[in-house]
């Protein structure tokens, strides 16, 4: 059997760059500790390459700070929010949209047809989805009906925070806790471990689950400015080539608390 290859590279410019992003794209990002964070890094980086992107979520998501998007379009018509979109982008270039507005700051996502309608416009180059909640938690495993992947998809980038390695495996660290001691087999209270990590991004149940097949996926360790982070994150990262599944295409070491917002990047064979 041939051995899985695996090329590290040095960083590169950018998390555009970094994640190898092409002409137009739907990315959903799933995971926990740090997907919204993601989100508008990479939406603001393509808008300053002059792209036009829409940002969203198939979930819930808090809603953004005029620093993070241009414009906010909330409706919950679908067909109308499509219309706004459109009548919109061109001077704005991001838009972030949602259905309604929630209790706590919260707002409620769009459907996946919304977004399988909207990468079909030559207007909008990028459609960035939060696909799945974790309440803040850098750690989590999906809920029955997650992640909400739409099925135009073409780049999952899955996320977890590295400062989760030696928390103990409960609530108050965790989102889902039991069914993260399900996936990884340890027990609740115990501490989440480098293998466990890994796990739950190769376990059929685990964050990664529903990715469309036809799609790219990508691994985005965070927080690995943590103590000792980076040398945690380089043994998750091994640990999960490995394992051999699921088809990964690469594996991000960063932090996206400040620039470089990439560290290194391991690319992995199919």
């Amino acid at each position: 059997m041939n051995k899985r290859k695996d090329i590290r590279l040095k960083p590169k410019d950018g998390l555009t760059k970094s994640l190898g992003l092409r002409a137009r794209e739907v990315i959903s990002l799933v995971g926990a500790g740090g997907k919204t964070t993601l989100m508008f890094r990479l939406a603001k980086e393509l808008f300053i390459l002059q792209k036009k992107v829409v940002t969203t979520t198939t979930t819930k998501i808090l809603e953004p700070l005029s620093e993070e998007t241009p414009l906010l379009l909330v409706e919950s018509d679908e067909a109308l929010l499509k219309r706004n979109v459109s009548s919109h982008i061109n001077q704005h270039r991001h838009i972030t949209i949602a259905a309604e507005r929630l209790g706590s700051g919260k707002l409620k996502g769009v459907s996946s047809d919304l977004v399988d309608g909207l990468c079909a416009s030559e207007e909008i180059d990028y459609v960035i989805v939060e696909a799945d909640g974790a309440a803040g938690r850098p750690i989590k495993a999906p809920r029955e009906w997650e992640p909400v992947i739409p099925a135009s998809t073409t780049l999952v980038v899955g996320i977890l925070g590295m400062d989760g390695v030696g928390q103990s495996l409960s609530d108050d660290h965790v989102f889902q806790a039991e069914r993260v001691s399900k996936i990884t087999g340890i027990p609740l209270g115990m501490r989440m471990t480098e293998e466990g990590m890994a796990m739950l991004f190769t376990h059929p149940e685990g964050i990664l689950r529903g990715a469309p097949f036809s799609s790219r996926v990508i691994i985005f360790l965070n927080k690995v400015d943590v103590p000792e982070g980076l040398l945690k994150g380089r043994r998750v990262a091994q640990k999960i080539i490995e394992r051999r599944h699921p088809p990964i295409d690469r594996i991000i070491l960063g932090r996206l608390k400040e620039e470089p917002y990439v560290l290194e990047s391991v690319l992995t064979s199919r």
